[in-house]
């Protein structure tokens, strides 16, 4: 049971270790882009490529979905990312229960958007869990899990990628041990639970009262979505990578948060609440991502225009 592409890379591995996957479970196809054409989740193109049936309830404790799975007798049930709370009559019918993958150091960053919510509160480090799932949200026992650094130029793009291979490495291995009996599970610490929630696209709005190393690691983030951005003249400037100067990084001290302060042919810099940020990377509404420098050819800036 899984969805995006993280989900993909743990069934991957699943099939190359040579368990048979009867079934896979997604979500329901969504239309996407200008267009609107129905787009296939990740895991339902990986599944189809390998020829296994895929099942797309819109609610999986519906009963009759529930009966559906029934059919398949499966000896145990894989989740990853997929979307939806598994009811108790779900996580019960296979004999070796459901096992989660989940994209933290469980009970840290128990919920959505684990991967995300990391980078954008600086952590150093992070890693992924296997669980043995139980009713409540990422509260089961932990079989398995492994830490992982986090790079200074971390995004939430490089980071989701580094931990679906992490993760689908530790599935594989949590499933040998729990086909021959050495399985250990650990009750989590309750007292040290910490939860996020999911991410919006109304996140990504840049509150320039807040630090300038805040604000570079919400960047980093919500990259590749939903990305952080400001407003110029009315129009959205989506900004891809920021750096935080510090409180010394440019001239315009006592300059309102979001004013510019400094818009040459090198360096496009703003004001925040605490030090200034220099922009590095953007795309104004309509335009293509590029280098602040180029961006700065084609829309000249002055020092003194606020942003926001």
């Amino acid at each position: 049971m899984g969805t995006p592409d993280f989900a993909a890379v743990t069934l991957e591995a699943l099939i190359g270790a040579g368990h048979e996957v009867v079934l896979v479970v997604t979500q329901p196809d969504k239309p996407k882009g200008r267009g609107k054409s129905m787009q296939f989740p990740a895991v339902k193109t990986a599944a189809l490529a390998h020829n296994i049936e895929v099942y797309q309830p819109k609610r999986i404790r519906e009963p009759e979905c529930v009966e559906y799975l029934k059919t398949y007798q499966p000896d145990i049930m894989v989740v990853a990312a997929f979307g939806q709370i598994l009811s108790e009559e779900v996580l019960g019918l296979p004999p070796y229960g459901c096992i989660n993958v989940h994209a933290s150091l469980l009970p840290k960053y128990r919920g959505a958007a684990p991967i995300q919510w990391a980078v954008i509160n600086g952590e150093k480090t992070t890693g992924v869990t296997i669980m043995q799932m139980d009713a409540g949200i990422d509260t089961g026992d932990i079989i398995l899990a492994m830490e992982l650094p986090l790079a200074q130029d971390e995004t939430g793009g490089s980071l989701f990628e580094k931990l679906s291979h992490a993760g689908a490495k530790l599935c594989v291995e949590a499933l040998a041990q729990i086909e021959v009996g050495t399985a250990t599970r650990t009750k989590q610490d309750e007292t040290a639970a910490t939860h996020v929630h999911t991410i919006s696209k109304q996140m990504g709005q840049i509150d320039w009262g807040q630090p300038a190393v805040r604000i570079e690691r919400l960047v980093r983030g919500l990259d590749p979505w939903p990305s952080a951005f400001t407003f110029l003249d009315g129009r959205t400037l989506k900004i891809w990578k920021a750096a935080a100067l510090g409180l010394e990084g440019a001239a315009g001290g006592g300059q309102p948060a979001g004013c510019i302060v400094q818009a040459d042919k090198k360096q496009l810099i703003v004001q925040t609440g605490e030090g200034v940020l220099a922009l590095l990377e953007v795309q104004l509404e309509g335009k293509k991502r590029m280098p602040a420098d180029a961006f700065l050819r084609g829309c000249p800036l002055e020092a003194g225009k606020q942003l926001g």
